[in-house]
């Protein structure tokens, strides 16, 4: 006999949604559970919600838990309740997250992640727009880790902010970060792009020793990849405050500046567990508030 999960039925903004398997561990390293993680994106919601809005939503899912296998989900899942709003965009009919409700039915599927390109969509025409933000994705490769990001960062500061353009660092959950710059909507995702581009070539000229553009991996390890296809039009990032299906439960988390000064000059610069993401948030509110109107 196959046993029944436990289901637990909750009013979220109206909308009458079935939990399944809150105690179901999705990070044995912490015994961290299903039930914990809704908790998560309940609370980070007012912040979340803002980099979601308009954006179709790519969901990683793991069933059983990290360590075991997880696959991305681009479509709205089977058996979506008819409430759910949805955009079909090249093919694909992706859900978006406009409010608790819609964020707690996707992540009661197990989806860990959530991921968003840099551009949103007209709700209703379904055009896309020109991309309302920048990404540059830092990615420390083998021998590699946050502090160098971190001085890598501050020079990507610098040579944007000669630009007018004022960033805001996130670490990723996982390895590396991101820097976000806020952009007028006048610019295409292939400008983006190549400025991007222009920009990694700038910095692997002025540090080779540190900064890498190509993904080839032999020239990887020690260095910290400048990911500038991240504003390529069919990319997506993990959204600030999603949590990462990795061993420990880490958060895409906004950082300050002095904090990457800090990792620089060698100093504590570590990813964030989602359990020391709530006094953060005491201290210095959304540091993202100006990225995402």
């Amino acid at each position: 006999m196959v046993d029944q999960p436990e289901v637990t039925r909750a009013v979220v903004d109206g909308r009458t949604l079935r939990l399944t398997s809150l105690s179901k561990v999705l990070f044995p390293a912490t015994e961290t559970t299903k039930g914990e993680v809704l908790a998560h994106y309940a609370a980070v919601a007012p912040l979340l919600l803002p980099h979601l809005r308009d954006r179709p939503v790519t969901r990683v899912r793991w069933p059983h838990g990290v360590g075991s296998e997880g696959f991305f989900e681009k479509n709205v899942p089977a058996g979506a309740p008819d409430w759910l709003p949805r955009t079909r965009i090249d093919d694909v009919t992706y859900p978006h997250v406009d409010d608790v409700a819609a964020l707690s039915y996707l992540v009661n599927l197990n989806a860990i992640e959530l991921h968003v390109p840099q551009w949103r969509v007209d709700r209703e025409t379904g055009e896309r727009r020109n991309p309302d933000r920048l990404v540059i994705d830092l990615d420390p490769g083998t021998g590699a880790g946050l502090l160098e990001c971190a001085t890598v960062a501050l020079a990507v500061r610098e040579r944007l902010g000669g630009l007018g353009m004022e960033l805001h660092p996130v670490t990723s959950g996982s390895k590396g970060m991101q820097l976000y710059a806020a952009l007028g909507g006048d610019l295409t995702s292939d400008q983006v792009r190549d400025l991007a581009k222009t920009l990694a070539g700038e910095l692997v000229g002025s540090m080779p020793q540190l900064v890498v553009s190509s993904m080839t991996k032999s020239i990887r390890p020690g260095k910290v990849l400048l990911d500038w296809s991240q504003n390529v039009a069919a990319k997506t990032t993990i959204t600030p405050y999603a949590l990462r299906g990795r061993e420990l439960p880490c958060v895409a988390t906004p950082r300050t500046w002095e904090e990457v000064e800090t990792g620089a000059d060698g100093g504590r610069f570590e990813q964030v567990l989602v359990w020391d993401l709530p006094p953060r948030l005491e201290k210095h509110g959304d540091l993202l508030a100006d990225l995402a109107p």
